[in-house]
């Protein structure tokens, strides 16, 4: 079936194309010989050596080979267990990126629309309601949405809905609203499309999945993106096997030291969230990276159509400023702006940055990360992408960062003629 797009995604697919040129679907095993990564294990150890991580798993892939794999470290401070490619980690929003190819594979089979009411779907999104301020007594001030949440408003994270994380008011309103129950439980910070904010629409994009495609959203994810792609351990539940692979979550102190939280196995999920609580591993989840880097799918597993992946990539917001957030709660998150000074935008599945980073990604990358310091992107001008793991608290905390940012600059580095 072929994709039904708008008179708008058709313009706009048909100048993301024009502006990058074709770029041709490379479908070859995920294999290959690293080259020239004597530099990037060298930069890995010695952060991780500085504390500035108790351990790390990267890896970075073209369309048709894995160039970069190393693990350093040890799954939990002062503990023996080294990581490995086969150690799992708590990804957290990582997770939003399957939330968003399950979305628009069910958009390329005509059961979801990116335009329409997502409320004829989801009668919960119907009639939302605006948080307009406070009044002198401290009340929520609240009035009708001017226009109906669509299924582009949640992947674009446009939709009003903001984590309180990031999002003072919506902290204000949640203290307000425990006084009174008659208060909706999560209104909007601000019309549909007319801004951005990072929230939890990805949640009610996984509860669209489940109700026009009849699964669970782990069933779906796992028929439909994971299991095709032979990503055997990535999911919402944790095997005892998968548990003893599994990373420990440092959280570091004030005074710089990172300190091992216990492994607690979790009851297995009766409920699916779209916006995070999947775990995965970096083989894993390169595997999806490179299917998208390639248009859509490896050899024999095509999980999306090149022109779905090329929509996806496409800024969809327009002049709207996207991803930078201040934090309401500095032991989860810190301050959040990944490449200061370079314009930042948001397509169906990611952030996107505009400009090109200097030594690292070229414009019209995409990316994003999850809580515990877990990050990708994805570069289609330089046919490359890279997942980078750890496992720490506060989320974009400065040294996990470095090694993120010192890791990227490696990768371009060593695909430079030496």
């Amino acid at each position: 079936m072929t994709v039904r797009l708008s008179r708008r995604d058709a313009l706009l697919f048909t100048g993301a194309v024009a502006a990058a040129g074709a770029l041709p679907c490379v479908f070859a095993p995920a294999i290959g010989a690293p080259l020239r990564t004597n530099d990037i294990d060298a930069i890995l150890k010695a952060r991780i050596g500085a504390g500035d991580a108790p351990g790390v798993v990267a890896m970075a892939a073209t369309k048709d080979s894995v160039i970069y794999q190393g693990a350093f470290g040890v799954r939990a401070k002062g503990a023996p267990a080294a990581m490995s490619a086969g150690t799992v980690f708590a990804i957290a929003s990582m997770t939003k990126l399957l939330t968003s190819v399950a979305a628009m594979q069910l958009v390329e089979r005509g059961k979801l629309t990116l335009d329409e009411p997502a409320a004829r779907i989801d009668p919960t999104l119907d009639s939302p309601q605006v948080l307009d301020g406070f009044d002198a007594k401290g009340a929520p001030q609240l009035r009708p949405a001017r226009k109906p949440i669509t299924l582009r408003h949640l992947l674009t994270h446009t939709s009003g809905f903001s984590y309180q994380l990031w999002d003072e008011n919506v902290l204000r309103y949640g203290k307000a609203v425990h006084g009174d129950p008659a208060l909706p439980r999560t209104p909007l910070m601000f019309d549909p499309g007319t801004r951005w904010a990072y929230g939890g629409s990805l949640d009610r994009v996984g509860r669209l999945v489940e109700i026009v495609s009849g699964q669970t959203l782990d069933r779906y994810i796992s028929d439909n993106i994971t299991g095709p792609l032979g990503m055997h351990d990535t999911g919402y539940a944790i095997s005892d096997a998968q548990l003893a692979r599994q990373a420990s979550l440092h959280v570091r102190k004030s005074d710089g030291r990172l300190v091992a939280r216990p492994l607690v196995k979790q009851a297995e999920p009766k409920e699916f969230s779209g916006g995070g609580g999947i775990k995965s591993t970096a083989p894993d989840f390169l595997a999806l990276l490179q299917a998208i880097l390639n248009g859509g799918g490896l050899p024999g597993k095509r999980i999306l159509r090149p022109q779905t992946v090329e929509l996806m990539s496409v800024n969809q917001i327009g002049d709207i400023d996207a991803g930078i957030l201040k934090t309401t709660k500095p032991g989860l998150s810190a301050d959040v702006d990944f490449f200061p000074g370079v314009r930042l935008r948001w397509g169906l599945a990611g952030m996107i940055n505009i400009d090109p980073v200097p030594e690292r990604r070229r414009a019209g990358s995409q990316t994003w990360a999850g809580l515990y310091n877990t990050y990708y992107w994805i570069d289609p001008a330089s046919g490359v992408a890279g997942v980078v793991m750890m496992q720490i608290l506060p989320f974009a905390d400065k040294r996990a960062l470095g090694v993120y940012r010192q890791f990227e600059r490696g990768i371009y580095r060593s695909r430079r003629p030496a």
